[in-house]
């Protein structure tokens, strides 16, 4: 018996994650109910070096393998695309792909809502690439490995940058000549969008009419931002152009006087792959630590330069928080959601101490235990901690979008390729 799916794909710098949705939810004959998590996910990391593959049902593991590498390899997203489609039969044998759903970091201006994409749409994403050259690049070779296995399957583009287009103008723009926004698009985007959004469109499960109120939502990661959102809608966040302003990242240092980069540039001869190497792969915890990216591993070391890394980020953390007060007038609830907002109780703790003075007092079991809800009930601001779901925002989305075309587009039948 054939099931439609719907498969996500998440491709990063060196990976390529992916979950397989049931796309009977979206379809007009199903009986289907609201829609469950993936039944089958996985991902390829440590491309092109050290490729490694594991593969989910739920929680449980059902393959996990190193797949060789070395300095030399070759490997890349199409061959972890090939991998990742050969897999999803072995375990599915019955599901037939339907559509596809990419996320992409970058939509600029012109993306505000998930599209479908065709030649003109892949196009008007490769004229993004400056804006995201660690980033971009990587959705676009998903895209095309795609449509090369697949052409005739619908794809979907779902972007990182949207949620934060309803900012006012003001609020996107640099403090720079007038014409730098207009002739070479450099404002404000903003990141993380498709994390905020789930959470975003959760929330009055959780917090009933609070969710209509003035929120601040940190994702904390190693890759790591902050959002004001009102009534559901954002108008603040710290990203800016690039995914490298605001706050301390893993191995990103977030806010940073331009004056470093230009003393560097005129002083120790920095050129911009090495500026570069500095801000993406260099800075950050891993860079004040000397030890690590990894929030984890860093509260579990005894060293004074890890333990000054954490106190850093807490401290970037709450400053960032703050800022978004002005921007919403006021505060009545805050999110942490992201790897180290959802998991690790003692930053989380240690953020709010930072801003006791709002009145935040934590319910210490709650957090413990990483509950929905961490304040205590004297507490004149609610903290909750959600889980980011963006596979699931994006198989919604691209659910929609096959939804739609079901009677409205014809297949694509011509692979997708860069010209």
């Amino acid at each position: 018996m054939t099931r439609d799916a719907i498969l996500v794909l998440n491709a990063g710098s060196s990976s390529l994650k992916f979950s397989v949705y049931d796309a009977a939810h979206w379809i007009p004959e199903s009986d289907a109910q609201r829609p469950q998590g993936p039944f089958l996910r996985g991902r390829v990391d440590g491309m092109p070096a050290n490729p490694r593959w594991i593969c989910l049902r739920g929680d449980k593991v059902l393959e996990e393998e190193l797949l060789g590498g070395g300095q030399d390899s070759d490997w890349d997203h199409a061959r972890s695309l090939k991998l990742i489609l050969e897999r999803v039969t072995r375990h599915c044998p019955g599901a037939g792909i339907r559509a596809v759903g990419h996320r992409i970091v970058h939509g600029g201006t012109r993306f505000v809502e998930p599209v479908v994409i065709d030649q003109a749409v892949f196009a008007a994403l490769r004229e993004l690439v400056p804006l995201a050259p660690r980033h971009q690049p990587q959705g676009l070779a998903a895209i095309e490995s795609m449509s090369q296995a697949h052409p005739g399957v619908l794809q979907v583009a779902c972007f990182d940058t949207a949620f934060h287009r309803t900012q006012a103008d003001w609020a996107e723009r640099f403090p720079l000549p007038r014409h730098f926004q207009h002739d070479h698009g450099l404002r404000r985007y903003g990141f993380h969008g498709l994390s905020y959004e789930g959470v975003v469109q959760r929330l009055p499960d959780q917090m009933g009419s609070t969710a209509n109120g003035r929120l601040i939502i940190g994702h904390l990661g190693s890759g790591a931002s902050v959002a004001a959102v009102a009534q559901r809608r954002c108008v603040a966040t710290s990203m800016g152009l690039t995914p490298l302003d605001g706050l301390m990242m893993g191995s990103r240092p977030g806010a940073l006087d331009p004056g470093v980069l230009l003393y560097l540039m005129r002083e120790h001869d920095y050129d911009e792959p090495k500026l570069s190497r500095l801000l993406h792969d260099e800075s950050g915890l891993l860079g004040v630590s000397g030890l690590s990216s990894d929030m984890k591993t860093l509260l579990q070391s005894s060293s004074p330069e890890a333990r000054q890394a954490v106190d850093l980020f807490v401290y970037r953390a709450a400053q960032e928080f703050a800022a978004m007060i002005v921007a919403l007038g006021g505060l009545d609830a805050l999110v942490f959601t992201g790897g180290i907002g959802e998991n690790s109780a003692e930053v989380r703790a240690a953020i709010c101490h930072r801003l006791s003075w709002l009145g935040i007092e934590l319910a210490e079991e709650g957090n413990r235990r990483n509950a929905p809800r961490i304040s205590s009930g004297a507490s004149s601001i609610s903290v909750w901690v959600m889980p980011t779901e963006e596979e699931a925002v994006m198989a919604a989305h691209t659910g929609k979008r096959l939804l739609d075309s079901l009677d409205s587009l014809a297949p694509h039948d011509e692979p997708l390729r860069e010209s």
